[in-house]
């Protein structure tokens, strides 16, 4: 079973993620948002299985350094959904899709083979 997997290269989860998918011998295709940013219509879908403010990762760097403007922004799905785009490090990593369309939001190792 092939897996595709969302997020940018160079973050420490991905990393961890990546580790956990090649140790389980899980086939996976990566899906950089530095090189294919998401669309709206990506977006939506990962919004209707996890909702979108579990979307947002609010943690990290990216956020932070938002101008307000921006984060008043995110509090509306519509335009959040925008500046989720625009700005994708912003997204929480990795999302994990699996064939029959359901997803693991995060790195979440027993939660990954469940889905299985």
């Amino acid at each position: 079973m092939q897996v595709r997997v969302y997020g940018i290269k160079n973050c420490n989860t991905m990393m961890k993620t990546f580790d956990f998918l090649e140790s389980e011998g899980i086939e996976y295709e990566f899906v950089d948002y530095k090189k294919h940013a998401p669309d709206g219509a990506l977006l939506v879908r990962f919004a209707d299985k996890v909702g979108y403010e579990a979307l947002i990762n609010k943690r990290g760097t990216t956020y932070r350094k938002l101008e307000d403007e921006d984060k008043k922004k995110l509090e509306s799905e519509k335009s959040g959904m925008v500046v989720l785009a625009e700005k994708s490090s912003m997204i929480k990593r990795p999302i994990i899709e699996f064939p029959d369309g359901e997803i693991v939001l995060g790195f979440e190792p027993e939660e990954i083979k469940g889905k299985l």
